[in-house]
């Protein structure tokens, strides 16, 4: 076990049935509602996937998306990436902000990868390489190896502590509650599409500070959903007594 492996615990049946049902209400969700972006369009363009996760973390995926179409003709593989001069791409990455941050991964990873001729298969291996955390190493699994992980990032587990319950500790990579839940929810074959599904809810529906839950496909399987439901429905009988 890594020093950076994930801590679970057990989850209970009703979570889990749940989580069943919240997988269902996402697929269905998605395929009507599906937001299209250039890393959507070919899942199994290795380079394209892995590199555009570097650049989502902590930016808004449309700024991504316009970003990219000009990044890839200048970048086109892992080959170019690594024979970039790291200061070229600190330049080219600088609209983006975080841009020292993200050269340096994308650096890194491009000449371990072409050093090796792939991603190392092994969880523990995979996270020696520089750069690579822990939403980095599920992003390779996921998109590489094909494995059901988790991209969990601060909206996917805004969603899942409304769902359910908050987390225990500050840093989502090391809380077990909320660590159990990503994975038992995208342990299916369609665990990239779920990934995806969740977090487009999160950034069309389930916003951090006006939620739009009646229109949520999650609302029936929402603590918080119901919560709000219920309060508003107590003001309105409140404001109709009081006239």
């Amino acid at each position: 076990m890594t020093a950076r492996e994930r801590r679970s615990i057990a989850l209970d049946e009703s979570t889990q049935e749940s989580l069943a049902r919240i997988r269902i209400a996402l697929l269905a969700w998605f395929k009507r509602t599906a937001r299209d972006f250039v890393w959507r369009r070919d899942r199994s363009d290795e380079y394209l996937l892995v590199v555009s996760e570097v650049l989502l973390q902590r930016t808004q995926a449309g700024v991504v998306n316009d970003f990219l179409p000009a990044f890839l003709l200048r970048y086109p593989s892992w080959e170019r990436l690594a024979r970039t001069r790291l200061s070229t791409l600190e330049r080219v990455l600088k609209p983006l902000g975080l841009w020292r941050r993200r050269a340096e991964v994308l650096k890194a990873l491009s000449r371990e990868r072409v050093r090796l001729g792939a991603f190392p298969s092994e969880r523990a291996a995979l996270e020696t390489l520089p750069g690579v955390g822990q939403y980095v190493a599920n992003a390779i699994e996921l998109h590489v190896y094909g494995r059901h992980r988790p991209l969990l990032d601060s909206s996917m587990a805004r969603v899942l502590e409304r769902c359910f319950s908050a987390r225990h500790l500050v840093d989502i990579r090391f809380d077990p509650w909320l660590q159990s839940l990503s994975h038992a929810l995208v342990d299916n074959e369609n665990s990239c599409l779920i990934n995806w599904a969740i977090l487009d809810v999160a950034a069309l529906i389930c916003q951090s500070r006006s939620p739009h839950c009646a229109i949520c496909p999650l609302l029936e399987n929402c603590n918080f959903g119901r919560v709000r439901r219920s309060t508003q429905r107590l003001i309105l009988e409140s404001d109709v007594n009081s006239e």
